[in-house]
């Protein structure tokens, strides 16, 4: 091999070496952060038994719901709304308090100091949250389409989008919400109100047909909503293209905003 096959075949094999190294650092980090995840009792049981909890709860108020003229079934209400509770309590949830308490304890300047880049530090932090929301919509979807006998989804690709960009938005957004939290015993409540406004009116409990138009028109901006109206419209298949496309629209614009957020006001330093 001549000299100059040498050097590109060195260059050539640069950017691979340097994606395994990024890709070695950040599973560092996420099983250190899993580690610390699983002494933390509190944080577990919110998100592995909390979702599991609500749906059974709301169950019966949506038996008692009048369905008849949505298309809707119990179960394709239920199942949506589970596998928004696993994003909200799993995902957003938990790294809201990661993030505040890892930036509390000097954990995220200390790391900041090494190899590891920002966005890095903020993935490995949140992959071990991100497995255990996808893996509680696994078995979410499972129980419930097995005990309230749902059929397979119409349109699966929905669903699996609607989960991986709900997963992707929880993330955004929960570092968001520590970017503007002062403490961890504040991160308890800065989560309530996105987790309150998206139970209430991401129709999670409530389907947005069968409220007032002029409240589910404004309901359906909501950050979980379109995450919510994929899922069940992936099992309903009852979803046009206008409607698909302005649900993508509203989640990606909710993500990106929230990534420009933490962009300019994320603080790698306890808050004073």
């Amino acid at each position: 091999m001549s000299t100059t096959d040498t050097v590109r075949h060195s260059t050539a094999a640069q950017p691979a070496r340097t994606v395994k190294t990024a890709g070695a650092r950040m599973t560092a980090l996420a099983r250190a952060e899993l580690a610390l995840l699983g002494r933390n009792k509190a944080t577990m049981f919110t998100a592995l038994v909390l979702p599991a909890m609500l749906t059974f709860a709301m169950s019966s108020a949506v038996k008692e719901m009048e369905l008849k003229d949505t298309g809707l079934s119990v179960g394709t209400v239920l199942l949506p709304g589970a596998l928004g509770y696993a994003l909200l309590f799993a995902v957003y949830s938990t790294l809201v308090g990661v993030f505040v308490v890892r930036r509390e304890e000097l954990v995220l300047k200390r790391l900041r100091t090494g190899e590891l880049r920002d966005t890095e530090i903020l993935a490995g932090a949140s992959l071990p949250a991100v497995a255990i929301g996808l893996a509680q919509c696994v078995v979410l979807a499972v129980g419930c389409t097995l005990a309230l006998d749902i059929p397979a989804p119409r349109a699966g690709w929905l669903a699996l989008a609607g989960i991986l960009l709900g997963v992707v938005m929880s993330c955004a957004l929960a570092a968001t919400t520590a970017a503007f939290t002062r403490s961890a015993e504040g991160a308890q409540i800065s989560v309530m109100p996105l987790m309150l406004v998206s139970m209430a009116g991401s129709g999670m409990v409530v389907p947005l047909d069968v409220i007032p138009e002029r409240i589910a028109s404004v309901c359906e901006l909501l950050p979980l909503t379109p995450v919510i109206g994929l899922i069940r419209n992936g099992w309903t298949g009852g979803a046009s293209a206008g409607e698909t496309f302005g649900q993508l629209a509203v989640v990606m614009a909710w993500t990106m905003i929230s990534v420009f957020a933490v962009q300019r006001r994320f603080p790698w330093e306890p808050r004073r």
